[in-house]
């Protein structure tokens, strides 16, 4: 057994198939067939069940997935660390939550770029949920996501504090006309949204259950949605000012325990930390200074 057999076990179990492994390493069927096989003799057992719609790993195979996995992580760091010379350059792809995008990261992206013009920076928006296995599955490098995470794999760092605020059409007078408001409706992103499942805690507390959803996919479509009374949400108060100021929506505050929710940077404990990424967390811990500042 060796590194290329499990990278080539992994691309078939990934895939399901043995042509589109083969497709993906740029090989012919047979040669992954083979690899396949001789695994199996080397190992003593069947790692795959073969059938007509492709192949599902044996419960040898499931225990072997995790090992392959790691291998073909370190091949991919070892090429990496070689490749690095200590100039930030290359791709660097991250990850966000669409509030930390639009509310924080638009200063820290400007200068970033004008320092280290040898970086193409990919910025991925998502909801924790989805950032949280973008890190673990080495997709991006790192993701700003709503803290703290506790997951033994990844590593974190708290880099901004955000007052959050529940936002209603601006003739609900306050928090309490919702517990006596019937059918209400929150609007929120899509599943594994932190801010959703904080807003659900929140209004649950307070004896509003069985609440609807209304989901979107943009911070933009929430407002506006807000705003004309379709239902309830929990933003910042940095993403709703300007709203607020235009006297689309009224802002309520909260509680100190719930009006505070840390962002943290996460990546991956094993993961290689290119110098891109390294010189980017140092433009963003000086924004966190400063955040901390004016709080």
């Amino acid at each position: 057994m060796d590194v290329a057999d499990l990278r080539i076990f992994e691309a078939v179990a990934r895939l399901g198939a043995i042509n589109r492994a083969a497709a993906e390493l740029n090989t012919v069927q047979s040669n992954v067939t083979t690899r396949i096989r001789k695994l199996e003799d080397d190992l003593g057992t069947a790692l795959f069940d073969r059938h007509s719609r492709g192949v599902t790993l044996t419960s040898a195979g499931r225990r072997l997935m995790p090992y392959a996995q790691r291998a073909g992580h370190f091949l991919d760091d070892a090429r990496r660390a070689v490749r690095d010379d200590g100039e930030a350059k290359g791709l660097l792809t991250l990850g966000s939550l669409e509030t930390t995008a639009a509310l924080r990261l638009s200063p820290i992206l400007t200068t970033f770029a004008a320092t280290y013009p040898d970086v193409d920076l990919v910025l991925r928006t998502g909801t924790t949920e989805e950032l949280i296995a973008s890190v673990l599955a080495r997709d991006v490098e790192g993701a700003f996501v709503c803290g703290p995470v506790d997951h033994r794999d990844l590593v974190q760092e708290a880099m901004f504090r955000e007052e959050m605020v529940i936002a209603t059409a601006p003739s609900v007078g306050s928090i309490d006309d919702l517990v006596r408001q019937g059918d209400l409706k929150i609007v929120v992103l899509r599943a594994g949204c932190s801010y959703r499942q904080q807003l659900e805690r929140i209004l649950e507390r307070r004896g509003i259950v069985g609440l609807r959803r209304l989901e979107f996919g943009t911070i933009e479509a929430i407002v506006g949605c807000v705003a004309a009374g379709l239902g309830v949400t929990l933003m910042p108060k940095g993403i709703m000012d300007a709203a607020w100021r235009d006297g689309r929506v009224a802002l309520h505050e909260l509680p100190a325990d719930d009006a505070l929710a840390e962002t943290v940077f996460i990546r991956h404990c094993d993961a290689y930390q290119s110098t891109a990424l390294a010189r980017f967390l140092d433009c963003a811990r000086p924004a966190l200074v400063h955040a901390a500042s004016a709080a």
